[in-house]
């Protein structure tokens, strides 16, 4: 929901960043890759309820993840064509590191939450499935969008359905969890209706779209 107008919000101060850094030891792929690995070591402080920690790790990550793009576009812009076949290995890539670190993420701040505060495990699990179907609805229909020339071009490797939970929401809610663990899985459970009307929105804006 809130992706289109953030994006355009930190679009520039990421290009300027990217430009900075933009160095032939440093490539967008390396940038997805210390994203991961980040996330994934916030998700293991958030278990061992090392929660501001896991907070920086998180943020960090998040900011990695925003990077790898645009340092692929302005490379894309620079060097045209050449860099094409990069830029969708990057793309497949960046997504699949999402996918993970955001599952890990739930992972490890229901095991960090039920062993300090006792939280119950069923509001994750609601939240994992949630992400399941959304990510299930969201890449059939890129994958059909894109074989059928119905591809939503907005600047990012796949076609994208915006709905009500997209990844500003989703940093923002992950955050929140690492903030004020004790109230982690109230706040999944809210959640996780939040991302399941996203995927119910998204499983019927797709077929209607690809009918």
């Amino acid at each position: 929901m809130l992706d289109s107008r953030v994006r355009r919000l930190i679009d520039t101060p990421l290009t300027s960043v990217a430009s900075a850094i933009d160095r032939p030891w440093i490539s967008p792929d390396r940038l997805t890759v210390a994203g991961l690995v980040l996330g994934l070591a916030s998700a293991l402080a958030a278990a061992l309820t090392l929660w501001w920690l896991a907070l920086v790790l998180w943020l960090v990550s998040r900011i990695l993840d925003g990077l790898d793009g645009s340092l692929a576009r302005l490379r894309r812009s620079r060097e045209g064509a050449a860099a094409g076949g990069a830029g969708e290995a990057g793309g497949f890539l960046d997504i699949v590191c999402d996918f993970v670190v955001y599952g890990a993420t739930v992972f490890g701040v229901a095991v960090g939450a039920s062993a300090a505060f006792d939280a119950p495990w069923w509001p994750f699990a609601l939240v994992l499935l949630a992400y399941y179907v959304n990510g299930t609805a969201f890449l059939a229909f890129s994958s059909i969008a894109e074989r059928t020339g119905r591809r939503i071009d907005d600047g990012r490797s796949l076609s994208f359905l915006g709905r009500i939970a997209e990844g500003t929401e989703t940093i923002v809610v992950h955050s929140v969890w690492l903030m004020v663990p004790f109230i982690a899985w109230q706040i999944a459970a809210v959640w996780a209706v939040f991302v399941a009307a996203s995927a119910a929105q998204r499983i019927i804006v797709g077929y209607r779209s690809l009918g």
